[in-house]
């Protein structure tokens, strides 16, 4: 499965929800921002049910195993020749995590990026997360020989669209919050 969403494999554990996720994604970014792109969305439904296992979440290690949060930490890891990337495809896996962590963090919890930047002295208070995301998946695309031809097309996008996943994303999460007001749960109690 790794080829169908350009490298996101779902667990089984996550299945169930990647499922939830694909027909929330699908519809509110169609309804919402016009965007009917089954790759873009079956990436971004895969990424979402990742996302909610903390280990993924957190995947990227530095060369003492410590897991790396500080996208500007990320961005240094990802050199393959000034920095520890001790290959080009270790280049690509940390750049495609940044693309993904940063679209994650910018769509689902915008707010939180500037209270946890001011929180603490980091790296990533220099960085601006939707460029990173969007050049981050731009040298994804570029990986675009051997195994990885066939999802340079779809990392393109996410850098071509990085913006409007952003907003889907958003409404997204605008809709996960109404499925959880009281009003929604009881309607749903009654209809069924």
């Amino acid at each position: 499965m790794p080829g169908r969403w350009g490298g996101v494999q779902v667990n089984s554990g996550s299945k169930v929800l990647q499922d939830f996720f694909q027909g929330l994604v699908t519809q509110t970014f169609a309804s919402t921002i016009g965007v009917n792109d089954g790759d873009l969305t079956d990436y971004i439904s895969a990424m979402l049910a990742n996302f909610c296992l903390a280990e993924e979440l957190y995947k990227i290690r530095n060369a003492a195993g410590r897991p790396i949060a500080d996208v500007g930490e990320m961005l240094l890891e990802s050199d393959p020749v000034y920095g520890p990337a001790a290959s080009f495809d270790r280049e690509r896996e940390v750049r495609k995590h940044i693309g993904d962590y940063t679209l994650f963090h910018a769509g689902m919890f915008p707010e939180s990026i500037n209270h946890y930047r001011l929180r603490r002295q980091r790296l990533e208070s220099l960085i601006d997360f939707i460029k990173a995301g969007k050049e981050s998946y731009y040298i994804v695309s570029q990986f675009d020989v051997f195994e990885y031809a066939s999802a340079a097309p779809l990392f393109a996008k996410l850098s071509a669209r990085f913006e409007d996943c952003v907003c889907g994303l958003n409404m997204v999460k605008n809709e996960l919050e109404v499925m959880q007001h009281p009003i929604a749960s009881r309607t749903r109690e009654l209809l069924m």
